[in-house]
């Protein structure tokens, strides 16, 4: 597995260009159903990141910007899937990237759940083994309900075969950057628009809170919807409504 942030690019430049930067897993195994639901109407760019365990948010911005200059991307929309609401985050403070629109996919600012650091705790303690039982359990019932699309399995297969210990220790290390930051800060002074797209029911991170502080001190907030069919994986739970979602706040 490389080291270095992983791009691929569907469509091309003369569409309005939408960034997805994944979740707590790091890759783009999951995305597909999402991707399809935009029906072409934007150049959709995927990122997988390395399995570091060195870098820090401000790392995981700059790879982004850097790795998206390479191939000619200047501008675009940012759409931050939990995990990746911090590199969002800090990409907006760092203004190297010119974002027409942050779009936070069950994402915060400040995580409002104080037993952040037991997650992080049974993270680095879970076995790999386990790790995999889980995740086979979590394939079984995905299969079963994205049974009547090829693209979707055979991107759950490839999300399985990922989940190695590396990718563990990985996902653990970001819940403990996570953990530690506080882009507050940088919510209350951004001059970018800011969207936020969450699922009903979402454990993870208490959507009630996280609207309600962003209502009150992010200047920006454009929007803040809520799919009831969802959880917080709303990008792979309701791709249809977070799709139509997404493309109405890009106006298409």
């Amino acid at each position: 597995m490389s080291e270095e942030l992983q791009l691929r690019i569907h469509g091309d430049a003369s569409q309005p260009t939408l960034i997805y930067l994944p979740g707590l897993h790091g890759d783009w195994t999951l995305i597909g159903g999402f991707r399809q639901a935009l029906g072409g109407k934007v150049r959709f760019v995927e990122t997988t990141y390395p399995r570091t365990l060195t870098w820090l948010l401000d790392d995981y911005a700059a790879a982004v910007e850097i790795t998206l200059a390479n191939n000619g991307i200047t501008t675009g929309w940012l759409l931050g899937e939990s995990f990746s609401s911090q590199v969002v985050w800090s990409m907006a403070a760092r203004g190297k990237f010119a974002a027409q629109g942050l779009i936070l996919a069950g994402g915060f600012v400040k995580h409002p759940n104080p037993a952040l650091w037991l997650m992080e705790k049974i993270a680095k303690r879970i076995s790999t083994r386990l790790l995999v039982w889980i995740i086979f359990g979590y394939a079984k019932v995905a299969r079963f309900r994205y049974r009547r699309s090829p693209q979707t399995q055979v991107a759950i297969d490839e999300f399985i075969a990922r989940r190695t210990e590396r990718d563990r220790r990985a996902a653990q290390y970001r819940l403990h950057l996570v953990a530690k930051s506080d882009p507050r800060p940088i919510a209350r002074r951004v001059n970018v628009p800011v969207f936020g797209l969450t699922g009903l029911f979402d454990p993870i991170v208490p959507w009630p809170r996280v609207r309600r502080w962003l209502k009150k001190n992010c200047p920006t907030l454009r929007d803040y919807k809520i799919i009831r069919c969802a959880d917080h994986n709303v990008l792979v739970t309701a791709p249809q409504a977070a799709s139509k979602q997404v493309l109405e706040w890009m106006k298409l």
